[in-house]
């Protein structure tokens, strides 16, 4: 099963679809399936859960009377250049095979044009037994008869089948069954940049299954995808709970998900590629698939240390649409304005320069990515409290250390004897030159002056970064509002 595509106003069936959910939180809607490769579609239903997505396919099967050994499905053929293979076995049937030897023979009858035969309403009354019915209907053609509800059934005659002859009826049968743990809802073609026009696809974990969801509105294909992601969301927070009780305070899960990656112009490979980031301990981790074990922990494609990188938020809104603002801090969703235009992005900006790009599906998405961020990056600072960088400064060796408690003290390596000392609040300015060497400008307690110190690091784009996150994170300490927040998430959260 390739692809999916959904149309709720109106069906294959013939009737008008429906979206409804029941009180179990079951959310379900009629369907239409695409296989990629014999390019068929079918008709089937969705219905979402908690933790699956299931799809159903509609089927005929045998209610009364009958040769139970008729109650096998088989597909393929010549015409289809693949052997004949049992798809399906019908409940109690399966000893069948279990008890038949080592050799089987099976009658297989063929029903031509099935794929028109199910396209029929759901309950449709059983046509007449003329001579034009016998040419449209493939059931009676072989011999089968559909029936559909008591009320609509054909009224007997004596050309009518007898009451001891098979009874056949149109059924929703479980096909796939998607787990949504770990699962990836995405809106991205495969590869490219481009996004679906009302359609997304959602991919299992195991990379295999991938289906493609297709809507007449933007409207459905966000309330379907806003579905899907909070079931995952929702599974994947659980995950993280249950990982995070067996781990020390120090190694605990901020946040985890599936986001785009969106490669600079220059590199080679596909447009875009899907990439899984977590927040764990003092490291932003990236994976190609997500892990599982523990033992997949260790084996992330790239990851830094939090407070050496920055996160920025990019291409969201245009700065003068205030409301547009206001809804993405009010967590409201404002996808259906903006789905066409510019995606949601944010960057981690890393050592020497680099820098890489993600895509997310939401705004509410890019703003639990920046909220966790900033609480993972808050928690590592305080967990860590300083950090020493190699630096030089008129040919001599020296060591920068940013403490949060303390601020900025610089002293020489060897004798360790300190030079100069400020607080986070007495640095008013700096410039670098975009390399190894930075000037800080901070402001003298006592005269008032500014005064400069420059320094030369081997990395100066990790220490600026470090010295960012520092003076967050202080910034942050003293706000009730932040402080508060981060109290409930760490409760929350363990």
């Amino acid at each position: 099963l390739s692809s999916l595509c959904f149309f709720s106003s109106s069906s294959p069936l013939g009737q008008k679809s429906k979206i409804w959910n029941d009180k179990q939180g079951t959310k379900s809607g009629i369907a239409l399936l695409y296989n990629k490769e014999t390019s068929n579609t079918y008709d089937v239903r969705l219905k979402l859960t908690k933790e699956v997505l299931i799809i159903q396919k509609l089927d005929v099967v045998c209610t009364r009377g009958g040769d139970p050994q008729l109650n096998v499905s088989t597909e393929g053929g010549a015409e289809h250049k693949v052997p004949v293979v049992i798809s399906k076995m019908f409940k109690d049937q399966v000893h069948l095979l279990r008890t038949a030897g080592e050799e089987v023979t099976i009658t297989v009858r063929f029903l031509r044009e099935v794929p028109s035969f199910l396209k029929l309403p759901l309950g449709s009354p059983v046509p007449p037994a003329d001579q034009s019915s016998r040419v449209s209907s493939p059931l009676f053609d072989s011999g089968l008869h559909l029936n559909g509800n008591s009320s609509n059934t054909a009224p007997s005659s004596p050309s009518s089948p007898s009451a001891n002859e098979p009874k056949y009826e149109k059924r929703w049968l479980d096909a796939v069954s998607l787990p949504l743990l770990m699962a990836r809802a995405s809106r991205y073609k495969a590869g490219t940049d481009k996004l679906r026009s009302n359609s997304f696809e959602v991919c299992a974990l195991d990379g295999a299954s991938i289906n493609i969801l297709q809507f007449c509105t933007a409207a459905e294909s966000t309330d379907w995808l806003q579905a899907i992601s909070s079931n995952i969301s929702d599974l994947t927070l659980e995950n993280m709970k249950m990982i995070n009780r067996y781990c020390s305070p120090d190694d605990q899960i901020v946040h985890m998900g599936w986001v785009c990656g969106n490669p600079h112009a220059d590199d080679a490979g596909p447009s875009n590629t899907f990439k899984f980031l977590a927040l764990r301990g003092p490291w932003l981790y990236i994976f190609t698939s997500p892990p599982v074990s523990a033992t997949d922990w260790g084996q992330a494609e790239t990851l830094y240390i939090l407070y050496e990188v920055l996160f920025k938020v990019h291409k969201l809104w245009m700065a003068e649409d205030c409301w547009i603002q206001a809804k993405f801090y009010l967590g409201l969703q404002q996808d259906e304005e903006v789905q066409d235009g510019e995606p949601f992005c944010f960057s981690i900006l890393v050592g020497h320069g680099q820098s890489h790009t993600f895509s997310v599906e939401m705004t509410s998405d890019l703003a639990v990515w920046e909220k966790s961020f900033q609480r993972a990056v808050f928690m590592e600072v305080q967990r860590v409290g300083s950090k020493t960088y190699m630096c030089s400064s008129q040919g001599k060796v020296l060591c920068l250390t940013i403490d949060f408690g303390s601020g900025f003290t610089c002293s020489e390596s060897s004798s360790k004897k300190i030079l100069w000392r400020y607080k986070f609040s007495q640095l008013k300015g700096s410039s670098d030159d975009g390399k190894t060497r930075v000037k800080l400008l901070f402001k003298n307690a006592e005269n008032k002056q500014i005064e400069m110190k420059e320094l030369e690091f081997s990395n100066l784009t990790a220490v600026l970064h470090c010295i960012h996150s520092f003076i967050a994170s202080k910034v942050a300490s003293v706000d009730p509002v932040f402080v508060n927040s981060q109290s409930i998430s760490g409760k929350y959260m363990i």
